[in-house]
């Protein structure tokens, strides 16, 4: 799904007369990418190709998201109009730094069978020249277990990293692809296990990697950093606990989309699980620094690999 963000930024100072609520008094608006269209946007900032595949509803919202892609030389041939659902839109009112409120308008309505073919055959014709495909699955009712099945069925030939940064209803049909990237939150709901330690992230971790056979996990863990996930030749399971690299966490909307973005980029290029896995939480700390679904620029990656390597 491809979702256009709205921010109102503004003032809170006196209670409405019609009725016990804060007047917001909006000073600032700004628009941009959400969901997969954010993850797309994170790819062709940090210097990648990206060809989106999605939907979006024939309103004002999806016009104004394409435009914008078009303008980011976002490949949008593959983004469906369906005339029966709305763009999902998502409004934060955001006073003094704080996020009061989010209006959402959106279908959660699984698509057609002839929208699923025809997203389906997008991917297909774009498989020969891509070096990564990104499931950027939001529970929305586009990502569907039969265009799961059919994605993987027609990818699995040409040997490229299947990353999928995962929500409920899809996690246990993503068996078999290379990696995954849930927050915490995620990965708990998934096994039905409470985190409240590192035993029991590793616990919970293991039975993912193990019950999905995947390569590896990223288990991204807010301002606790992240955790990797690999399996290893014999059989064991290499557990690699990363630090948070953020200063100023300012908003953590969309840094999920950065951080999968970054990590499928460095696979993509042929890097190792334990590199992908240091640049994505770099990505991801400078993401949580900016309002908003953010991107991050190789310059910026680049300066924080440098502020590592002094603290060395």
């Amino acid at each position: 799904m491809s979702s256009w963000t709205h921010i109102s930024g503004g003032d809170v100072k006196r209670i409405s007369p019609e009725a016990p609520v804060p007047v917001f008094e909006t000073t600032t608006e700004k628009t941009g990418c959400g969901g997969a269209a954010n993850v797309a946007q994170n790819v062709a900032s940090l210097g990648g190709n990206a060809t989106l595949v999605g939907v979006i509803g024939r309103d004002r919202e999806g016009e104004k998201l394409v435009q914008m892609l078009t303008e980011m030389n976002l490949v949008t041939t593959g983004v469906y109009t369906d005339p029966q659902r709305p763009t999902s839109t998502k409004t934060r009112v955001i006073a003094r730094g704080h996020h009061l409120l989010r209006i959402d308008r959106e279908s959660k309505q699984e698509i057609s069978p002839q929208i699923r073919e025809h997203l389906l055959d997008t991917v297909v014709s774009q498989l020969p020249t891509s070096d990564a495909i990104i499931f950027a699955d939001y529970d929305k009712g586009v990502v569907t277990a039969q265009l799961i099945k059919g994605v993987m069925k027609h990818a699995k030939p040409y040997g490229i990293p299947i990353i999928v940064d995962p929500k409920r209803n899809n996690f246990w049909h993503y068996e078999g692809v290379t990696a995954v990237t849930p927050n915490h939150k995620e990965a708990s709901a998934a096994v039905r296990e409470a985190i409240t330690d590192v035993s029991d992230l590793v616990a919970v971790g293991e039975k993912i990697l193990n019950k999905l056979s995947l390569k590896a996990l990223l288990i991204t863990r807010d301002a606790k950093g992240m955790s990797l996930f690999q399996r290893k030749a014999d059989s064991t399971v290499k557990v690699a606990h990363l630090a948070p690299h953020s200063n100023i966490v300012t908003d953590v909307t969309g840094a999920g989309d950065t951080v999968v973005a970054a990590f499928t980029l460095a696979l993509a290029a042929n890097a190792e699980f334990d590199s992908a896995a240091m640049l994505s939480n770099l990505a991801g700390g400078i993401a949580v620094g900016k309002m908003g679904c953010a991107t991050v620029t190789p310059k910026e990656l680049l300066n924080a690999i440098e502020k590592v390597k002094l603290k060395r």
